[in-house]
């Protein structure tokens, strides 16, 4: 049962790719992908999909080999033929596959929860893209030229930290504000989410946005707040308050058509570990039903997007771009998160039970994502490309290899942060392996 679950999940995701409703509305100009080629539609979301970090010809023979069943990779495409290809492709394509195959996974799964709430958390960051003109101009047009500088990119996520999937992922020109993008992913949010905030996202134009979604959130606040600076030298736990809106935030209310007006809200105070005080805002007023205890916990949750960032940047080196365009730096940010979305979804079966027998052992255990997201790397052209009828064993062979793939947690563990000098990754050379 469980392994038809995983197949009809492989199934849904490949019958978008393959419906030329799809093709037709993700792709360039009418004239693209409307010949037979070696480069079909859907053949070129799945070469993107598959975490390419080497030079072309070595990860366009690996893909082929899988695809084709071969012994001896054979040079079926060349990296012209390639390039041409990914140049028809929209990148709205991965966007809109994502979207889908998160709303499927929590529609079809048993996807976990906070208190009946799905977690959603906002955060951002920056990416390190290729000195290449046209990049710059577009991403970062205020980077110094010939200084050594390394244009930027801002990206920002809204994600699921309970199940480890990215909702939303966006990149933007580095001008672009972290709560704009926020503004941006708000649009995937429904009734019965909890938006879990930074004090970067400090604002009540903002707070009333989610709620007049429908949607609820918690939020640390900043301490030059005028009404926390108050409430932390108090020696309150928590109060209830009410927040007018100030002449630039009605502005901004206005235009985004919210509501204007005080709403009831709760201050929390929270004592971390390392003697440090925080207080948390959120539009859960019940004390009954959400008490003071559980708010630390919950807000921890909000460390997971930070680790998903180094995932990123680390594992899958989403900085180490394919192509020296636009559409290609577009394409292979959204295609990577949707890889590690699809490796997540994979693997919930196993990282679930792993979690449920820890109690059972006196050395808990996690999975390995990093072992495997390097297995999706060659299961990924199999289980897009191989016939439907063996998915569910090829999903065993993979989820029996998630099961060994553990590694021992170690709760309170702490080392010193020691800054190290970042990877450069060259966009005209690349490794062979």
């Amino acid at each position: 049962m469980l392994c038809q679950s995983y197949a009809k999940l492989i199934e849904f995701f490949r019958n978008i790719v393959t419906s030329p409703e799809f093709c037709i509305k993700h792709r360039n100009s009418e004239k693209d992908f409307s010949r037979n080629r070696k480069i079909p539609f859907h053949f070129a979301i799945y070469f993107l999909l598959g975490f390419s970090t080497g030079s072309y010809e070595k990860e366009l023979d690996s893909f082929f080999k899988a695809v084709k069943g071969l012994d001896i990779a054979e040079n079926i495409v060349t990296k012209m033929a390639w390039c041409k290809a990914r140049m028809k492709l929209a990148y709205s394509a991965l966007i809109d596959l994502n979207s889908r195959l998160v709303n499927y996974f929590h529609a079809h799964f048993a996807a976990n929860t906070w208190h009946g709430f799905f977690l959603k958390v906002i955060d951002g960051t920056t990416l390190r893209l290729p000195e290449i003109d046209r990049i710059a101009e577009y991403f970062d047009p205020r980077t110094p030229k010939n200084r050594g500088n390394r244009p930027l990119a801002r990206v920002s996520q809204l994600y699921d930290p309970l199940n480890r999937i990215s909702c939303d992922a966006i990149i933007a020109p580095v001008s672009q504000g972290e709560r704009d993008l926020a503004v941006m992913h708000l649009a995937k949010l429904v009734a019965g989410d909890l938006v879990l905030l930074d004090r970067g996202y400090a604002c009540l134009w903002l707070f009333d946005l989610v709620l007049s979604l429908g949607a609820d959130f918690c939020a640390r606040m900043p301490s030059n707040w005028k009404c926390v600076r108050q409430f932390l030298k108090s020696s309150k736990r928590e109060q209830i308050i009410r927040l007018p809106l100030a002449p630039v935030e009605k502005t901004r209310c206005l235009r985004h058509g919210i509501h204007i007006g005080s709403f009831p809200l709760r201050l929390i105070r929270i004592e971390l570990p390392t003697g440090e005080t925080e207080a948390l805002l959120t539009s859960l007023n019940d004390t009954t039903g959400y008490p003071f205890e559980i708010f630390g916990e919950l807000y921890h949750q909000r460390w997971f997007v930070e680790e998903d960032f180094k995932t990123c940047k680390c594992w899958i080196e989403l900085e180490n771009f394919t192509g020296k365009s636009v559409l290609s730096v577009q394409q292979d940010f959204h295609a990577r998160i949707l890889s590690k979305n699809l490796t997540s979804m994979l693997s919930f079966h196993a990282r679930e039970t792993i979690a449920r027998r820890n109690q059972d052992f006196k050395q808990p255990r996690q999975i390995n994502f990093a072992h495997c997201l390097s297995a999706m790397k060659s299961a990924i052209p199999l289980l897009l490309t191989r016939p439907l009828e063996t998915l569910a064993t090829l999903w065993q062979a993979l989820s029996a290899l998630f099961f060994k793939s553990t590694e021992p947690l170690r709760p309170g563990r702490r080392y010193p942060h020691k800054p190290k000098r970042k990877n450069e990754f060259y966009t005209c050379y690349k490794r062979i392996g």
